[in-house]
């Protein structure tokens, strides 16, 4: 299957998905309309019947009609909300189907590009385009918590798991799954920061004890009982009538005044936590729902449904508790349901027992769907590219790369494939000129390692590495406002590499233009001063360079014998690989690398014709 007819099977199901889901809410918005019109007919109908049963001595007809009609309406109503809420839903999955499609046609601009994450200190992200506009984050990307999105990046970043290639598979092949999945994200990104914020608020919160203790409930139990029994023989006339009312306000008082700063606190803890709670609830019976059968799916519901707690038990018994907050805002409500029921003493009760039951297994909970989350964004990306292939991953030390017709994920089908060795404590040295492919063909060696690592496809026809470490120095930037220089940035970069090879056993470094901010002649000789220390280290180099004196002799280096020595030894060692451009009457990229030194170069006739252009 060609890319072409692949992405373009991708857009049929994704169109074919979203003009039917469109169908079923129109249909459904109609029927919104009737609902609406039932609604106001049966309530102005109920108004009519009070009416007439008001002004007319004809008995209880006009009453009997009243409540039919009140009847109808909440019947109705309720058909209502749950229409409503069936549109939101399909709106959401349509949304989701709206947006693979646009990511088909390359607008990435509906997924979090986790700009946040660009770290320039970083071993290879911030080269490699990892995060940022258009970047490797931004099309994997569809994270619907904030928590997830963090370990998409750290995975990218260097905690990515290659053995998670047949759990994404599988969820690849969970379509339905995915989808409703991420519709939970649609309406907005759930913020895991600020659960975590409340858990934490709770964990602080200094919760009075007898509450729960069996005396509190039993004293409890027996005061609502008193008033009810009061009110009782209040109305036999066995009591004044202001015996349950006195009892009754001071019952009020009592339970309100023990435990309004408890309820107060406890509001605040978690009130930012509410909007979330329902999401989460939905994520969680989602995950614990679901079919999969790979151990690492296995794993994450193992840890949600748990031996002695379940997560969706205790979200959903904390949704209670913060709907009975939420209750208190209703002055009226509170007062009755304060003084007949002691409400509050039970609220703080329950919160209580869910803190000792549930807290501290929470956070676990939460990691476990953010985990969840995150791998369902790199299943996404894995269906998305049916073309991509598994890169078989080989237990060796030290470096081994092997691909044929490789190509970069971001170009499509622009991409030109190349095919290319990397042997372990080897040096690549790549000239070629100005828009050649060499700064392109370092990333797509980058980007497709980085893949490898996390589990996810890549864009080759056969890929065979090992796993090593990564480590690139392509787009120093200088900092003035620090007083560093962009050549001091370079230094400090190429020390970093240094005393990061130092602490790795097995390294790939990636370079492009190594000491660009100096002349020449300075950047040949550190250049090659570069290599000779590098070499030494347990660390395999792909070198990208303009210097086509570098590529001729990387380590003759005139007047340093230990370097001619070296080269003597370990000729095979260094090899020389170029892009090649055509001179004619314009320049041809053939975007293809081959062995050897590259002949031409092209920014004297590119200027030239510019001169020429701008003299007529």
């Amino acid at each position: 299957m060609t890319t072409f007819a692949a992405n373009m099977g991708r857009k049929k199901f994704y169109s074919e998905k979203a003009s039917s889901l469109s169908a079923d809410i129109r249909r459904l918005r109609k029927r919104n309309t009737m609902f609406i019109v039932g609604e106001l007919t049966t309530f102005t109908l109920m108004i009519a019947a009070l009416a007439g049963f008001a002004s007319t001595d004809t008995g209880y007809t006009y009453l009997y009609i009243a409540a039919l009609m009140l009847a109808a309406y909440v019947v109705i109503r309720h058909s209502d909300v749950r229409n409503s809420s069936r549109i939101e839903t399909l709106e959401n999955i349509r949304s989701v189907y709206l947006k693979e499609l646009a990511y088909l046609d390359g607008d990435f601009s509906g997924f979090g590009d986790g700009a946040q994450y660009a770290n320039p200190s970083h071993p290879y992200t911030y080269d490699m385009d990892v995060f940022g506009r258009n970047s490797l984050f931004n099309r994997i990307n569809r994270t619907v918590t904030t928590g997830g999105s963090d370990v998409l990046a750290a995975m990218l970043g260097g905690a990515g798991e290659h053995a998670l290639a047949p759990a994404l598979k599988e969820l690849a092949e969970a379509e339905p799954l995915r989808t409703l999945f991420l519709s939970c994200g649609q309406r907005g990104t759930i913020s895991t920061a600020d659960v975590l914020a409340a858990l934490q608020g709770m964990k602080e919160m200094p919760l009075p004890k007898w509450p729960k203790s069996l005396l509190s409930l039993i004293t409890a139990y027996g005061a609502i009982a008193g008033l009810i029994a009061s009110v009782g023989l209040a109305a036999m006339g066995v009591l004044a009538a202001d015996v349950p009312v006195t009892w009754g306000i001071a019952q009020f008082c009592i339970v309100y005044g023990l435990h309004i700063r408890t309820l107060r606190d406890a509001h605040k803890a978690v009130n930012k936590m509410h909007k979330q709670l329902s999401t989460y609830i939905r994520l969680i019976m989602l995950i614990a729902e679901s079919d999969l059968k790979h151990e690492a799916c296995l794993k994450i519901k193992a840890r949600l449904s748990g031996d002695k707690a379940s997560a969706l038990t205790s979200f959903r018994e904390l949704q209670r508790i913060l709907d009975g907050l939420d209750r208190r805002g209703n002055q009226l409500g509170l007062f009755l349901s304060d003084a007949f029921a002691c409400s509050d003493f039970f609220l703080v009760r329950r919160f209580i027992k869910w803190q000792e039951r549930y807290l501290l297994q929470v956070e676990d909970w939460i990691s476990s769907v953010s985990r969840f989350d995150a791998l369902v964004s790199m299943a996404t990306f894995r269906y998305n590219e049916p073309t991509a292939i598994d890169a078989e991953i080989i237990d060796t030390d030290g470096v081994t790369y092997e691909a044929e017709d490789i190509r970069h994920p971001f170009l499509g089908q622009k991409a030109v494939g190349n095919d290319f060795t990397i042997r372990d404590n080897h040096f690549y040295i790549i000239t070629g000129a100005n828009m050649a492919g060499k700064s392109t063909f370092l990333r797509t060696i980058g980007v497709n390692y980085i893949l490898t690592r996390c589990g996810m496809p890549v864009f080759a026809r056969r890929m065979r590495v090992s796993v090593f470490s990564l480590f690139s120095s392509m787009r120093t930037t200088d900092d003035l406002t620090q007083g560093i220089s962009y050549f001091n940035a370079e230094l400090l970069r190429l020390q970093q590499l240094m005393a990061y090879c130092r602490q790795q056993p097995h390294t790939l470094i990636i370079l492009d233009e190594i000491l660009i901010g100096t002349n020449s002649l300075d950047k040949l000789n550190g250049s090659r001063l570069f290599l000779e220390s590098v070499q030494r280290l347990p660390v395999t180099g792909l070198i990208a360079t303009h210097d086509l004196a570098l590529g001729l002799q990387p380590l003759a280096t005139e007047g340093t014998q230990e370097l001619s020595k070296t080269a003597d030894e370990h000729p095979e060692r260094f090899h020389n690989f170029c892009f090649e451009i055509e001179l004619a009457d314009r320049v041809t990229y053939t975007y293809k690398i081959s062995p050897g030194i590259a002949r031409n170069q092209n920014a004297t006739f590119l200027l030239k014709n510019i001169v020429l252009k701008e003299g007529q």
